[in-house]
Formats: structure tokens, sequence, C-alpha cells
């Protein structure tokens, strides 16, 4: 017997809602969705990282790159997102995504050697689930404008929502199938991403911004006839200036520590998340509840990453932004020192929820801090820089500290390994941000005193001027990660 149709006009039926706000909620479903099926997935990694051992006969350091592989890639991935959301659309991006994140987990089940695992577990699903992942991202910033920071709280909450389901998915499938069988059935899990991306309306594609630039490109271009060497690399030249901004990297001091920072800061901030599990393992702890510690992180992360976000999205913070995040990268490095004290379950629970803290403030102002360092019409080349060296940090700290682990034979030295570069991150960029504003105080005081009666020239921007409204309008692209 079939219901009966609810009437448009009923409260909860779907109908009511205008056509606006109907594209709102899709696309902030999508966001959640794509970010639990993306970049929550890497945590489950742990997981399978004694099963893949003993398959491979492998060293901790040649299984560790399997999980920096293929987070690298999801980090690394963001510039030619970029180009290719500017070419074809946000939708027919994030569909390629969700399938080559598939057809990387369904090829990985067959694997017979850690190097074909790199290649499809590793490198393709990275790249997938990196262009599903950030052109979702991009699309959200064009369709939310006044709520956006709210929309990119709930996307946060995605993230920690796969935090905590992909380790207990990742145990029950393991028992039953056994790895490879496990890699397939996620295979399955990821090509969701194309069901998510034909959600999205069709005309889900950047404004017009991306689209006039390419005509200006192509007349500043020599006719191919004459030069196409030289037009060639004009052409690349010109793509380099647009989606990595080195020339801010040399001129801009505020973007050079932070970026310095943070990939000082990304040789120890993902190492518990691989290493976690294997630790408990080793010393006692049943796998189910070993598993269930990443999941806690997840869960907590649910409630503390949209706070964390809408809290330090004010513009009471605004100026304070770079050094709570110098602070949170502080506590979650000493965080780290609680496993090298004990392994029991019960101090390893309250470890996972002192780190929710800190990771949450982490996840909140990464992005945060960057759009107040760097103008907003430079921010998408300045993120692509930002993510590029960011991923060369997430490929070698997994492997070095797996070479740390096989030299010493214990986890104690990974946790010693991680809170190092976090702390001395931390305490690195509140000195440098300090010593910079100090610098600039002076240079003011300096120019006040020696132009007095001088007016400052219209348009001039500050990198410190976060409350502008001018920054906020510029913006192209927004193919934002999370860690």
């Amino acid at each position: 017997m079939d219901l009966p149709a609810r009437k448009p006009g009923h409260p909860l039926s779907w109908a009511c809602l205008p056509p606006r706000e109907q594209r709102w909620v899709a696309q902030a479903a999508v966001a959640v969705a794509v970010a639990g099926l993306t970049l929550g997935f890497p945590t489950c990694i742990g997981i399978f990282f004694t099963e893949l051992q003993h398959e491979f006969q492998a060293s901790n350091s040649e299984t560790s790159w399997f999980p920096s592989i293929q987070t690298a890639m999801l980090h690394a991935g963001g510039p030619l997102c970029s180009i290719l959301v500017g070419r074809f659309g946000c939708r027919a991006t994030m569909m390629l995504g969700g399938a080559l994140a598939s057809l990387g987990m369904v090829a990985s089940s067959f694997c017979r050697t850690l190097s074909q695992l790199y290649l499809t577990a590793g490198f393709i699903t990275g790249l997938g689930m990196c262009f599903s992942f950030q052109s979702s991202i991009t699309a959200m910033g064009l369709y939310f404008t006044r709520w956006r920071v709210l929309a990119n709280a709930l996307a946060s909450a995605g993230v920690s929502l796969g935090i905590m389901l992909w380790p207990l998915l990742s145990r029950y499938l393991l028992e039953d199938l056994g790895w490879r069988g496990t890699f397939l059935i996620f295979g399955g899990v990821l090509l969701h991403g194309c069901v998510c991306g034909a959600i999205l309306r069709p005309g889900a594609i950047l404004r017009p911004v991306a689209t006039s630039v390419a005509p200006k490109i192509r007349e500043d271009l020599p006719p191919p006839s004459k030069r196409p060497t030289r037009g060639f690399l004009v052409a690349c030249g010109q793509a380099i200036q647009r989606h990595l901004a080195f020339d801010i990297l040399l001129h801009n001091a505020g973007y050079r520590v932070y970026t310095l920072g943070v990939v000082w800061m990304i040789m120890g901030f993902p190492l518990p998340h691989v290493f976690l599990v294997p630790y408990a393992t080793r010393h006692g702890v049943d796998e189910h509840r070993a598993a269930l510690l990443i999941s806690i992180i997840g869960f907590s992360n649910i409630f503390l990453r949209p706070m964390a976000g809408l809290v330090v999205g004010r513009q009471d913070f605004a100026s304070h932004r770079k050094y709570l995040f110098s602070l949170a990268t502080l506590l979650n490095g000493l965080t780290n020192l609680v496993c090298t004290v004990s392994a029991d379950f019960r101090v390893l629970v309250g470890y996972c929820l002192v780190y929710s803290v800190s990771m949450s403030g982490i996840g909140a102002l990464l992005f945060q801090v960057l759009m107040d360092i760097v103008p907003m019409d430079r921010f998408p080349s300045a993120l692509g820089l930002f993510t590029i060296l960011e991923s060369i940090s997430i490929l070698i700290s997994p492997p070095l500290a797996g070479l740390l682990l096989d030299t010493t034979n214990n986890f104690s030295y990974v946790f010693y390994m991680s809170s190092f570069f976090l702390v001395s991150a931390a305490l690195f960029m509140s000195g440098s941000f300090c010593a910079l504003r100090k610098k600039e105080r002076q240079s003011r005081q300096v120019q006040a005193e020696g132009a007095v009666t001088e007016a400052a020239p219209e348009g001039t921007l500050t990198v410190e001027d976060t409350d502008s409204s001018e920054k906020r309008l510029h913006t192209e692209i927004m193919y934002v990660t999370s860690v």
C-alpha cells in the first residue's frame, strides 16, 4: 500500500522550500558527504598497517610510504584540480575524482607488491579524492557568501564524521573479508563521489572570472606559426604565476613565515594518525579498542570543529588568529608526549580527547590564517603553492618515522619526533609573527613622523587588514584542504 504523497505546503515537505534554499541544502549535504568520503579516509590506513606488513614482508618505513603517498596526493593535486574546475566545472571534476578514487581502490585489491599498492591506492586514489573534495569546496564557495563560515564548519564536521566511521568500518570488514576484500568494498563506497557530483547543478562551474582570463592570455601570445616555442613558454609562465604564488613567497614576509612554519609542523602532525593503532596493539590493547581510538578523535571533532570554526570566524579574533594557531600547534605537540609515558587504554582515551581539542583548532585556523595574511585576489595561487609544499612534508614524514621505528624498535621515538616538529614550529611561528608585528609598528611610527601632512594613497591594502571587504570580493577559486 503506497503512502499518501506529502502536500507541497507541508512544513516538512522538500517542495515547500524555495529553489535557492533547495540548492543550498543539497550543496551543504554534498560537501559533508564528500569531506567524509575523502579527507576522513586516510585516517583508517593505520588499521591495515600491521596486516600489510605481514602480507608483503615489509619494514615500517616501506609500509609507511602507502599512506604518505595517498595523503600527499590529496593535498598536492590542488592546482591541477583548479585547472580542471575552470575548464570543465565542479560537477565533472567531482565525478572524475570519484571514478579515479574507486578505480584505485578496486585495483589495489589485486596488488601483489607494495609498488603496485603505491600506484593504485596511493597515487590514483589520492588524486581522485583530491579532485572530489576540492571541487566540492569550490562549489560551496560559489553557492555560499553570507554563510560561508558556517558552510565550511559543516564541511569540517563531515571530515570528523569520516574520521569516526572509517576506522570502525575498516576493523569490521578486515576481520571478515581481509584487507583485499575490504579495499574492494572501499572502491564501491568511494564511487559515491560520482553520485555527489551528479547532485550538483550542471551550471556549478566557476564564475566568469576563470573564463575571462583565457582570452586575455591567448591575445598576449604570439602567432603560433611564428614562434610557437616562445608562446608555449609564455603560457606556462602565466599558468605558474596564476596557480603558484612564488612572488608572494619572496615578497610577503608573513606568508613566508607561515608557509615555512606549517611545512615544518606537518612533519610531525600526521604521525599519530598512522602509528597510534599499531602502537596500541603492540602494547597489548585489543584491536577493536585500538581502532576505537581514532573513532574517538573523529567523534569529538564532530562537535569541536564547527564550534572552533564559528569562534575563530568572528572579527574579534581576526588579529589574533595566527597566535591562536601557534598555541593549538604547541598544545598538539605537547599532547603527543602522553603516549611516551603510558600505553594504557584509559590513558590513550584521555590523550585522544585532548588531542581532538588541538586538532580542531588547527583544522579551523589553518586556511583562515592564510586568508588573513594574503590578499584574497591572490589567495588561490598562494594556496596552490602552500598545499604543494605542505604535501612534500606529508610525503616524507611517515616513512621517516617508520625508518626511525625500524632502527630503534620503540614507538616512543615516533611520538618524540612528532612533538619536536610541532613544538619547534609553534615557537618559530609565534616568535616570527611577534617580530614582524614589532617591525611593522616601528615602520608605521617612522612613516607617521616623516609624513604628518601627507594622506595615505587611496586603494592601499595592507597584509594584516583582515577586516577589509575588498579582500573578500576577489575570490576566484576556493580549493581548500583540511588536516
